[in-house]
């Protein structure tokens, strides 16, 4: 989850929020690439989760990790609960259940993203493996119950902890039990910003099939393929999920604030401390809502934050449909999304494809991709389809972005794992049910073994 900003600038007008979102249209030749990844921490001899204190615990690991990079700590009420960037270019941060998120810097290049992830992961690597941690890419935790789960003592999460039992059945599960590989991407204008948030929120659902890998829980198969992609329907519908009035002709930055403005809120910060505001809308709130207090521009950055569409908006677009998963899928995401909607002829292409799908045919897709994958239904067709042509209009986007590494070889090759997906028409959530049926013989602690980083 983002990091919580502070700016005292008062909010005085709606007009302010429209200028936040506006602010992010830049020329194609400043656009970037900011990719995050989230993966369970866990112990190697007994593959248990591992808790924030003690000497071989996250805060242990996160200061290992300060000393490694030289990062600059994050502090919420004495306790250091991420790291940040010296030149502010990325973040390591903490998900509720211990789940560690590197949050990369804007890059011009999927291999520079791929290379970043690299990096992360190594550091870490040297950092955890003398306190006997290991860490797993997968989008749901497979073995520990919530009971099981530490929690981490990050000031934010005890208000939606609290909160999220009232709004939705799933929510602690999303906050604890779950991990993603997202990328951020940018826009020229409204006109572009509306059309990659209608293409990428059509597209969400194959992302999730094509990335579904979560069919285990409590040690044991849920059923599902994706299970982080079935906990998203029903977290919290009024800030979550597949929203209609995004896919409509008439989609802007006035309709997306006017949307997020009658959202219930989670928090404000004062003084360094969070204030539980999830009984009042933002709108509320500038119109007097919190006795004492008056709106400022951090406070509406925080809230737009707290926001979990499929794709999300703010001075980018946010890609949030996928699974976690192994190193290779960390480059695929970022590679897919910039293949669809960086190049204007794929994103032409993109948006021809999926011009046929109603909002109705995305909520089927939507609905039916946890459990059925590849073989949900897309409208007239199905998901496999459907991700077959999305992949083509992708490769079609970086051979004509013509990103080059040393070794003069183009981004196309970040795809292949998707490519895999498809060829087979087997996710990799079906590849790990037919490990757990056979060779691993029932045994869910082999996939801390085989799938760890």
């Amino acid at each position: 989850m983002a990091r919580d900003t502070t700016n005292e600038t008062p909010l005085e007008s709606r007009a302010q929020l429209l200028e936040a979102l506006e602010g992010g249209c830049k020329p194609k030749s400043d656009w970037r690439i900011g990719t995050e990844h989230e993966k369970f921490g866990f112990y190697k001899f007994d593959c248990s989760p591992v808790p924030y204190e003690g000497t071989r615990g996250i805060r242990a690991l996160l200061e290992g990790m300060q000393a490694k990079t030289g990062w600059e700590p994050i502090i919420d009420a004495g306790n250091i609960i991420g790291l940040v960037a010296n030149d502010g270019m990325g973040a390591i941060s903490l998900e509720p259940g211990g789940q560690f998120e590197l949050s990369g810097a804007p890059l011009k290049t999927v291999h520079e993203t791929c290379r970043e992830s690299n990096t992360h992961l190594a550091q870490l690597r040297e950092v955890a493996e003398p306190m006997g941690m290991g860490f797993l890419g997968l989008g749901g935790s497979p073995k520990w119950t919530f009971e099981d789960t530490p929690q981490m003592p990050k000031s934010r999460y005890d208000i939606m902890r609290a909160y999220m039992p009232k709004v939705g059945t799933q929510g602690l599960d999303m906050m604890h039990r779950t991990c993603t590989i997202q990328v951020n991407l940018d826009f020229s204008s409204e006109e572009d910003m509306r059309t990659k948030m209608q293409v990428s929120t059509k597209l969400q659902p194959v992302a999730s099939a094509l990335f579904a890998n979560s069919p285990f829980s409590n040690g044991k198969p849920n059923g599902l393929l994706s299970w982080r992609s079935d906990i998203w329907r029903d977290t919290d519908n009024q800030r979550s999920g597949l929203h209609e009035f995004i896919l409509q002709d008439d989609f802007s930055f006035e309709r997306y604030v006017d949307w997020a403005l009658d959202v219930p809120m989670y928090f404000i910060m004062r003084d360094g401390e969070y204030r539980d505001c999830t009984h009042i809308t933002f709108r509320d709130f500038m119109n007097g809502g919190i006795e004492g207090e008056v709106a400022n521009e951090g406070d509406w950055t925080n809230h737009i934050s707290t926001l979990f569409p499929d794709v999300r908006l703010k001075k980018f677009i946010e890609m949030r449909g996928a699974d976690g998963g192994p190193w290779r899928r960390i480059c695929a995401l970022p590679a897919l999304w910039v293949g669809l909607i960086y190049d204007e002829q794929a994103l032409a292409d993109a948006k021809t494809l999926t011009d046929e799908l109603s909002y109705e045919d995305v909520r089927t897709m939507r609905d039916a991709v946890p459990r059925d994958g590849l073989l949900a239904p897309a409208g007239k067709r199905t998901v496999h389809e459907l991700a077959k042509d999305m992949l083509n209009i992708s490769h079609k986007g970086l051979t004509a972005r013509a990103c080059f590494n040393n070794q003069q070889v183009d981004e196309n090759h970040f795809l292949a794992p998707l490519d895999e997906v498809v060829a087979l028409g087997e996710t990799q959530a079906e590849r790990l049910l037919k490990q757990f049926q056979s060779n691993w013989d029932g045994d869910i602690d082999h996939i801390f073994e085989e799938y760890a980083y």
